[in-house]
C-alpha cells in the first residue's frame, strides 16, 4: 500500500460526519466531479469553512449534477523545489477519489491571503493540471475556479483562473455546475460556457474582459468583451435563510473538533478593514444547538466559536451556558477556544460566562505562555486618538481602559494581545513609539505582575474593496526598522528585565509583505511575476526587496508604482469588482492629508 492511501484511509478512520451520512452520487448519475484543493493539512483543512459549505450542499442535494472532493496538502507529499510531488508515483487523489484530481470537471482553489497566492501554482502542478486558462480544454481539463479573500484582487491570476466566485458561493456555484453540465451534454465551447458564466450575478469571468495596461504597472481602461457581459460583478451575500447549514457549523470534524461561525460580517466599518464589507448577519440559534448537542453525542473534545464578532452574536450568552453544561456533563476535557471579540464590546457578564466554561482558550494559545490563563484581544490599531478617528475605528482609550478595568476583576485573564498598524499614511516616529506608550499604561493599569502584554504588529496595507484601498504603503523592508523603533521604546520605558519578563513582540514576515505589496496593487503582469519567482526555485519565504525587484524591473515594472497613492479618478486594476464609494476615499484622503501638513507644522 502506498504511502498516500495509508495516509488517505487514516484520514477516513478518524473523520466524522456531522449530522446524516453523505449519500454520494453513484456513477450512473453521471455527475460531474467537483474538487476543492485546500493549500493546508488535514487538521487545518476541517477549518476552511467556505469550501466545505459548498462541499456539503453540493453533496446533501439530489439535485445538483454534481459530486464534490477535498484534496489537501498530505503529509506524505515530498519537497521538489517550491513545488511538491507525491511518493511512490502516485497521482494527486482526493480523499474520497482514487480517481487523478486532474481528471475532474470542476476545481475549486481557495486562498486565504494573497501573499499566499504562488500555492495556486503549487496545487495545480501536483495535481498535474495546465496553470494558465487559455492551455486548458473543457471536456479535457477541468474548469478552475478561485475564491476566499486572496483573490481580493482577482486580476493577479487573472491569465490562470477561469472563474472567480466573489462573495458568498451558495446560489453562484450551484449556477456554474449547471452551466458546465449543459455545456457539457450539448458539447458546447469553453469559450460558450464562460460567457454564460460571466452573466451569473458573484461570478467573475478574466477572459471576458479587456485591458489596457500601462508601462510600469496599472491599467487604463477596462471593457467587457460584448454586450452580454456585466461591467461590473459584485459579490455575493445571502440572506440567513439562504445560507447552508454548514456555513455556519463544520460538517466534518476529526473526532476531536468541532466549529461554529455565530455572526458574519461586522456592526462597524473601519476604513482598512474587510471585515464590515459583508452586511452583518447572526446564525440560527437553533441550528448551533442542535449542532453542540451532536458534537457533545460525538465525543468531541474541543469546541471553535470562529468568529471575529461574536461579542455581537445576539444570544452568545445563552450558547456560552450551553457550552458550560456541555463541559460540566462531560467525563473528560472540553475546551472551547474563542477566536477573537472586540474588546470594546467587553462586559463584566460576558468574561464571566467565558470564566465559567471550564477550560477555555483562544485561538492565540499556540503561543505557549507560561501562564495558562486566557488571553483576550484589543485592537486599537493606532496609539494615536487623531489616527483612530480618521480610520473609523471606534476603540478609543477610555472604550480600552474601561475594558483593562474589566480584566483586572477577572483572574482568568492574564495575557492581553494589543493588535496595532505600523505605516499608515502620515505616520511619524512619534506616532509609533506612542505604541510602546500605550502598551506600558496598559500593563500598568492591568495591574498583574505575572501578566503580559503582547504586542502584534501589522504593516498598513491598502486592501482592494476597502476606503483605504488607493492609499500609499510603506516598502515593506523599511518596516524592520520601525519595529525596532518600538521595541527601542519600549525597553527604554521598562528596562530589559520587565521586558523580557512581561512583553513580547510580534510582527509578519517582511517577505510575504513584499509579495501583497504587489499583489493587492498588481494587474496581469503580477501573476507573470508570480510564476516566474516560483519556477526559479525562489525562497518565497525570504523573498527579498531586492530579488523582487529584480524581476519586475525585468518585465518593465516598477515597484514603487505599488506603494504609491492611487488617485481618485484612477481606473484600478480590479475596477470589474470594485465597489467603493469614491466620496468615501476622497475624505478619507483629505483627513490623512491635513493630518499630515498639521503634523509637519507642529515639527517645524
Amino acid at each position: 500500500m502506498s504511502a498516500l492511501q495509508q495516509e488517505i484511509e487514516k484520514i477516513q478512520s478518524r473523520e466524522m460526519v456531522v449530522g446524516e451520512p453523505y449519500d454520494f452520487k453513484t456513477k450512473e448519475d453521471n455527475p460531474l466531479r467537483v474538487v476543492f484543493l485546500l493549500p493546508y493539512g488535514h487538521e487545518f483543512s476541517l477549518l476552511c469553512m467556505g469550501p466545505l459549505a459548498l462541499y456539503d450542499l453540493i453533496n446533501r442535494r439530489p439535485d445538483v449534477p454534481a459530486v464534490a472532493e477535498r484534496a489537501i496538502m498530505y503529509d506524505c507529499l515530498t519537497t521538489e523545489g517550491n513545488g511538491l510531488r507525491v511518493p511512490d508515483g502516485d497521482a494527486y487523489r482526493s480523499i474520497e477519489n482514487p480517481s487523478p484530481v486532474a481528471d475532474a470537471d470542476i476545481i475549486g482553489v481557495s486562498i486565504t491571503n494573497s501573499g499566499d497566492l504562488p500555492s495556486f501554482f503549487k496545487l495545480l502542478d501536483l495535481a498535474g493540471v495546465p496553470r494558465r486558462s487559455a492551455d486548458r480544454k473543457l471536456g479535457i481539463h477541468p474548469l478552475v475556479v478561485g475564491g476566499n479573500g486572496g483573490f481580493a484582487n482577482p486580476e493577479i491570476l487573472a491569465e490562470y483562473l477561469d472563474v472567480v466566485a466573489l462573495g458568498e458561493g451558495e446560489g453562484s456555484m450551484l449556477r456554474l455546475i449547471d452551466l458546465v453540465d449543459e455545456g457539457r451534454t450539448v458539447g458546447e465551447s469553453k469559450d460558450a460556457v464562460l460567457e454564460r458564466v460571466a452573466q451569473v450575478p458573484g461570478l467573475y469571468v478574466p477572459s471576458m474582459y479587456d485591458y489596457e495596461l500601462l508601462p510600469g504597472g496599472g491599467v487604463s481602461r477596462v471593457s467587457p468583451r460584448n454586450l452580454k457581459v456585466p461591467a461590473k460583478v459584485h459579490p455575493q451575500f445571502l440572506d440567513v435563510n439562504e445560507l447552508h447549514d454548514a456555513h455556519w457549523v463544520a460538517p466534518i470534524i476529526d473526532g476531536t473538533r468541532g466549529m461554529i461561525v455565530p455572526t458574519l460580517g461586522c456592526r462597524w466599518a473601519c476604513h482598512f478593514c474587510t471585515l464590515g464589507v459583508p452586511p452583518f448577519r447572526q446564525a440560527p440559534f437553533d441550528l448551533l444547538m442542535n449542532y453542540i448537542d451532536r458534537l457533545e453525542e460525538q465525543g468531541a473534545s474541543q469546541v471553535i466559536i470562529s468568529s471575529p464578532t461574536f461579542t455581537q452574536y445576539g444570544k452568545r450568552y445563552r450558547l456560552l451556558d450551553r457550552l458550560r453544561e456541555y463541559s460540566t456533563r462531560s467525563k473528560g476535557k472540553v475546551t472551547t477556544i474563542i477566536g477573537s471579540v472586540r474588546a470594546d464590546e467587553l462586559s463584566a457578564r460576558y468574561l464571566s460566562a467565558v470564566s465559567e466554561l471550564g477550560d477555555f482558550g483562544h485561538l492565540f494559545t499556540e503561543l505557549k505562555l507560561n501562564s495558562a490563563r486566557g488571553i483576550v484581544t484589543i485592537a486599537p490599531e493606532f496609539a494615536s486618538p487623531d489616527l483612530v478617528a480618521i480610520f473609523n475605528k471606534t476603540m478609543t482609550v477610555a472604550r480600552v481602559h474601561k475594558s483593562m478595568d474589566l480584566l483586572k476583576e477577572n483572574d482568568d485573564f492574564a495575557h492581553i494581545m494589543l493588535y496595532f498598524i505600523v505605516g499608515a499614511p502620515g505616520e511619524t516616529k512619534a506616532d509609533r513609539e506612542a505604541i510602546a506608550d500605550y502598551a506600558v499604561d496598559l500593563f500598568r493599569r492591568f495591574d498583574r505582575p505575572d501578566g503580559t502584554i503582547i504586542l502584534k504588529l501589522q504593516q498598513f496595507m491598502p486592501k482592494p474593496n476597502t476606503v483605504s484601498q488607493r492609499l500609499p504603503m510603506d516598502d515593506p523592508e523599511l518596516t524592520e526598522g520601525h519595529i525596532q523603533e518600538i521595541q527601542d521604546r519600549l525597553r527604554c520605558l521598562v528596562g530589559d528585565e520587565e521586558y523580557e519578563r512581561n512583553y513580547r513582540v510580534l510582527w509578519g514576515e517582511s517577505s510575504r509583505l513584499l509579495l501583497e505589496s504587489v499583489c493587492l496593487r498588481g494587474d496581469r503582469r503580477i501573476g507573470r511575476i508570480l510564476e516566474r519567482l516560483y519556477d526559479e526555485g525562489v525562497d518565497l519565504a525570504s523573498l527579498s526587496g531586492t530579488q523582487l525587484r529584480k524581476v519586475l524591473d525585468d518585465e518593465g515594472l516598477d515597484h514603487t508604482y505599488y506603494l504609491r497613492e492611487l488617485g481618485i479618478q484612477e481606473v484600478v486594476p480590479w475596477e470589474v469588482v470594485n465597489s467603493v464609494d469614491p466620496q468615501q476615499e476622497a475624505q478619507l484622503l483629505k483627513a490623512l492629508t491635513e493630518r499630515a501638513a498639521e503634523q509637519q507644522g507642529v515639527t517645524a
